[in-house]
């Protein structure tokens, strides 16, 4: 079996050699550039050691891999559109760096080029590999509606935020390790085990992220802490605290999701007291630790020896253990 730095090279190799096209230049630029940006290639090597756990050929799962990569940017792209967001890993983001409706129009182009990519599986699998494809991509589409639409919501509750984030987040974990399950030979069984793994591993990593921008440390966070709550963000934890704020304490956490000129230091203080003062992160804390165990226990009943899936879950448990 290979190791994660063996896979992530093998990502990083096919990326450095992968061309999108020549002209016009406008349109094949912008995409050689926001793949250039760089990221951790997580999702792609998840694929591939889905495909090595159940004894597949890695080999032919490279461009199937690559498919979840230019996907995942492609969404980004588009994202930041939507967000009107400057950067993009400390970098001009594409609409910025040219213009909105070029990063729209290269946007299409990178759906297109996932789908030639994700097509390059042996014609036995092709249709599952695709259906799971489509729908993953579809729920990655709907998660980010969803997530526009509590904007303008003035309440939103758990359920529908868990679901928001396992569409917008979880499926494509999901949805990865399932299409490298199937090219590794995996049966129905194991791959919906792993599918619903990926997707529980997804919710839990997003809750933790909620967590992390309220209380990380910004230099092993890697970004700006408190930023969820300078923008009023419904995260899990903004949710639960307008569910059990009362009286003085409601009255509060009102005043500053209504706040328009502000300390932006003051309001993060602020409110973190109240999420301090309701116990907000230890209910999340929770919350994340449900969907971990769930995940970790599809896991285990994936029939495999336990040799063969030390590596994703060594990856799952790293996932999980970021510092605070």
């Amino acid at each position: 079996m290979h190791t994660i730095p063996q896979l992530q090279q093998l990502i990083t190799d096919a990326l450095a050699v992968k061309k999108y096209g020549e002209t016009p230049v406008e349109l094949y630029e912008p995409i050689e550039y926001i793949m250039s940006l760089g990221g951790k290639r997580l999702r792609p090597c998840l694929l591939l050691m889905a495909c090595d756990m159940f004894g597949g050929d890695v080999a032919q799962a490279v461009q199937p891999a690559l498919a979840i990569e230019v996907f995942h940017n492609f969404t980004l792209m588009h994202d930041d559109i939507m967000d009107k967001a400057p950067l993009r890993r400390g970098k001009q983001t594409v609409h910025e760096k040219w213009n909105a409706n070029i990063a729209i129009l290269a946007g299409d182009v990178m759906m297109v080029e996932a789908n030639k990519l994700i097509m390059q599986v042996d014609n036995s699998i092709l249709r599952p590999v695709l259906d799971v494809f489509n729908e993953t991509a579809a729920g990655v589409c709907e998660g980010q509606q969803i997530d526009m639409n509590f904007e303008t919501l003035d309440t939103v509750h758990v359920d529908e935020y868990i679901n928001m984030i396992r569409l917008k987040t979880a499926v494509l974990l999901g949805g990865t390790l399932k299409i490298g399950s199937i090219i590794g030979g995996a049966g129905i069984s194991d791959a919906s085990l792993l599918y619903n793994f990926g997707v529980q591993l997804g919710i839990a990593f997003q809750l933790q992220d909620d967590i992390l921008d309220v209380y990380g440390d910004p230099e092993k966070f890697g970004k700006q802490v408190g930023g969820d709550i300078l923008s009023n963000k419904k995260t899990y934890l903004l949710i639960k605290a307008l569910e059990s704020a009362r009286g003085e304490t409601l009255d509060q956490l009102q005043y500053w999701l209504s706040a328009i000129n502000y300390d932006p230091n003051e309001k993060v203080a602020a409110v973190k007291a109240i999420y301090n003062q309701l116990s907000i992160r230890e209910q999340a804390e929770a919350e994340m630790n449900k969907y971990a165990e769930m995940a970790m226990g599809n896991f285990e009943q994936i029939n495999l020896p336990d040799e063969r899936k030390s590596i994703l879950k060594e990856f799952a448990d790293a996932l999980l253990v970021r510092e605070y």
